[in-house]
């Protein structure tokens, strides 16, 4: 009795909490440009200066993800009121 009652326990309150989901936090990839051996894909971002500075002097561009889940503005900050 007191396993099916724990069992009824784990289960409710497992259903009741928010699940976590993965979020993709980088917004840019980084398209470099290989010449004849072809070019690779780098979406480790989070802004894209971050992704013109890294494609600066070595050729590419810079695109959305696609597959970014984050969320669509940073979360404003407001200053704490004492």
């Amino acid at each position: 009795m007191r396993i099916a009652l724990a069992i009824l326990v784990l289960l409710i309150v497992g259903s009741t909490t928010d699940r976590a989901r993965a979020a993709d936090p980088y917004r840019w990839c980084a398209i470099y440009m290989g010449g004849d051996l072809g070019g690779t894909t780098s979406c480790w971002f989070h802004t894209e200066e971050q992704c013109r500075a890294s494609v600066s002097g070595i050729g590419g561009f810079c695109r959305q993800n696609f597959s970014y889940t984050g969320p669509d503005a940073p979360p404003s900050h407001r200053p704490l009121r004492r």
